[in-house]
């Protein structure tokens, strides 16, 4: 048997797994020797117990799913002392679903501080340990990367989810607002906290969806001719002063790779209204950080980051009348970006300001993702670039709301040009 099982995608292995050429016992050891030896430079879980990975994998291998006992759960600490040593009794809604269609849960990966925050936990890049691999979501996006998950799943509030997939050269998907539930996931913002979902494939992508209920209001159009023929918008986005030379050349080279292969490409702006966006979410996800982080604060302000604590004392001085006019603002955006929206395939915009930044201490710029996680849109990172040290840079397919199968169909003819043709790989 091959020790190279672990790179399998999650569609490469359960296509194995209902053929009857590989046992999920016989994957999940691989992931796990993998892991063993990749932790101690990558650092990408905060917990896992090999022999509960197992226990579960041969239940998988060998019991009928209705005849399955329960499993102990893993604690929970949103890496905070604040909730050392804690561990739920339930497991959250996302985690519920996959152990319902039969998924591996492998174990924590780690994040920020309550995945709210911008200073790194110990997780490195695999592709560059002296880099940071992104934030909050750091475990998820590197553990991908590195071959030690095929999927896994993280939050996005700001740019959790989409920043550590570029940084870490993996495909991310952030769904439409609300559309896969939230439920036993600790709260940063109602408005804005949403499932992330991490693959390096599509297909892997579209896998997770069926599980979660992703679903269109029409069936998605899927090409048989790849990109030719689709009608795309490139968005640079009002913050388009922050990109550095790697994104810039990423959005000449993905535009360029487009057009090449049949596809109409049209740069759009946004409209005038749209100026406030990014500060509406910030207003807002600050606001809400102080209803959110407010318990731990009265309990334990000395253990908590010294971030959220200004969240909770309002050193970032929004009103409650800044607060209201934000949550109407955004509210009456999503409407008119779903109209632009809905003119094209997909809007091109990009992901990160640049490559994974030196060192990590910090998780980086979220400041390309923040509006679109207000405005509830499906987005998905595509990988396939690099910056000036040969760090992986993706860039970012937006669509209307309630468009994330549609969205999923382009990603797939997209991505197939970008990694083929773009100037990066994964030298993992």
């Amino acid at each position: 048997m091959s020790n190279d099982l672990y790179r399998f995608t999650a569609t490469e292995a359960l296509k194995r797994f209902e053929d009857g050429s590989l046992k999920v016992s016989e994957y999940a050891t691989s992931l796990l020797d993998h892991i063993d030896q990749r932790q101690p430079a990558v650092q990408a879980f905060e917990y896992i117990d090999r022999s509960q990975v197992l226990q579960q994998a041969r239940a998988l291998d060998d019991v009928p799913k209705d005849k399955r006992g329960p499993l102990h759960g893993m604690p929970t600490q949103h890496n905070s002392p604040i909730y050392k040593d804690d561990q739920p009794e339930l497991d959250a809604a996302s985690v519920i679903m996959l152990r319902a269609a039969g998924a591996l849960i492998l174990g924590k990966t780690r994040t920020t501080e309550f995945a709210a925050t911008v200073k790194g936990p110990a997780t490195t890049n695999p592709h560059d340990s002296s880099r940071t691999p992104g934030g909050s979501s750091s475990g998820s996006g590197a553990a991908v990367a590195d071959f030690q998950a095929p999927v896994a799943l993280g939050t996005q509030t700001g740019g959790s989810t989409i920043r550590p997939s570029s940084f870490n050269g993996v495909y991310a998907m952030k769904p439409t607002w609300a559309a896969i539930s939230r439920e036993g996931q600790k709260v940063y913002s109602l408005i804005l906290d949403t499932l992330g979902l991490y693959a390096r494939s599509v297909d892997d992508l579209k896998l997770l969806a069926e599980v979660f209920g992703l679903k269109d209001e029409q069936p998605p159009r899927v090409s048989t001719e790849g990109v030719q023929g689709m009608k795309f918008a490139l968005l640079r986005t009002m913050v388009w002063d922050q990109a550095g030379p790697g994104t810039r050349d990423a959005m000449k080279k993905g535009v360029e790779l487009l057009k090449s292969h049949g596809a109409e490409v049209k740069e759009i702006a946004f409209p005038a209204d749209f100026d406030r966006l990014p500060d509406w979410h910030s207003c807002i996800l600050k606001s809400d950080g102080r209803t959110a982080f407010r318990p731990e604060y009265m309990v334990a302000k000395d253990k908590l980051d010294r971030s959220l604590v200004e969240h909770v004392e309002e050193a970032h001085g929004y009103t409650r009348g800044a607060y209201v006019e934000a949550f109407e603002g955004v509210s009456a955006l999503r409407p008119k970006w779903d109209a632009i929206a809905r003119d094209y395939d997909a809007v091109i915009v990009p992901s990160v300001p640049d490559e994974a930044p030196e060192g990590i201490e910090s998780t980086g710029s979220a400041v390309f993702n923040g509006m679109w996680t207000a405005l509830h849109v499906p987005v998905i990172n595509v990988p396939g670039f690099q910056g000036e040290h040969g760090m992986p840079i993706g860039l970012s397919l937006v669509a209307p709301r309630y468009h994330d199968q549609a969205l999923l169909e382009v990603a797939k003819v997209v991505g197939e040009i970008w990694e083929r043709e773009g100037d990066w790989r994964s030298k993992l």
